[in-house]
């Protein structure tokens, strides 16, 4: 696997550099996950590339049928071939005891399908779409892929998770305003058994409240069969309203939650990582001045 050296230079998000690397690449394969920032990707290595780029969608059993469906549209939408494979997530003991760098074993399960399928394709690059922004958080994921020789362009030129959506909004991209999303294993705290049964739960769960018109939506699954419900701040008023809040209610408890919560902070990405500590952190966590 050919790995692009990364350059991190900061306050740079230029488009052109960004195109012409992609077009050095020849041939480019790109981890397509639906989301804003792999989208974005895509559209690039379609424009620059044709057929010589391929999205590759890895399914499991984290992943929600409404994202599935989703990539299905995106691809047709920004023209670039694209492949599906399966993988099960829950066939790894290691991920579904979920430890606290759970997602390293599940990046690190993708990273080899998709070094198969590019491999087949005769494809020596792959591409994801983490972003500098992704440099904050807690993401032992994105060690699983610097260590499968994984390219990711947007942190060597410098694009934030804004300028992705800016760079989204150029290109007319119907996802350009789509909020953020993670599979469904980001629902558990780390150390709850993850099973078919609590994923499908937990779906079920955030369909039904997205529907009632909520445009950011997380149930966290915690211990005992407890929901703690995020939406946006200023969404938290139509939540509590009886109406609203009732058939919430009726249909967690449906699926099997026993007690039904709201976070009154309301929405925030990783809100599972605030109880780790630095030294769990450490060994998975990529500084923001690291090229390795």
């Amino acid at each position: 696997m050919l790995l692009i050296p990364v350059l991190l230079v900061e306050n740079m998000a230029d488009e052109e550099p960004l195109r012409a690397a992609i077009r050095n690449s020849e041939k480019l394969l790109v981890a397509f996950s639906g989301g804003l920032d792999s989208a974005v990707i895509a559209k690039l290595a379609a424009d620059e590339l044709g057929d010589n780029a391929l999205a590759v969608t890895v399914d499991s059993e984290t992943m929600p049928r409404a994202e599935l469906d989703e990539c299905k549209r995106l691809v047709k939408e920004v023209g670039i071939r694209h492949h599906i494979v399966k993988r099960s997530d829950l066939a790894d003991e290691s991920f579904t005891k979920n430890p606290v760098n759970r997602c390293y074993y599940c990046r690190s399960g993708i990273a080899d399908m998709l070094k198969a399928v590019a491999a087949e394709n005769g494809i020596k690059i792959i591409a994801d779409g983490a972003n500098s922004t992704d440099l904050d958080d807690f993401r032992p994921g994105l060690k699983a892929f610097e260590e499968a020789g994984i390219w990711h362009p947007f942190i060597e030129f410098g694009f934030h998770k804004s300028d992705v959506r800016d760079l989204a909004r150029k290109l007319d991209l119907s996802i350009k305003d789509k909020p953020s999303m993670a599979c469904l294993a980001s629902r558990f705290p780390y150390h709850e058994i993850i099973t078919e049964a609590k994923l499908r739960r937990v779906e079920s769960a955030e369909n039904f409240i997205k529907n009632l018109n909520f445009s950011q939506v997380r149930v966290r699954h915690l211990k005992d069969n407890v929901a703690r419900i995020e939406v946006l701040k200023d969404e938290l008023a139509n939540l509590i309203k009886p109406s609203i809040r009732d058939l919430v209610l009726k249909h967690l408890k449906e699926l099997g939650f026993r007690y039904v919560t709201i976070d009154l902070e309301g929405y925030r990405s990783g809100s599972m990582n605030l109880n780790l500590s630095e030294k769990d952190k450490l060994p998975w966590q990529k500084s923001r001045n690291s090229t390795d």
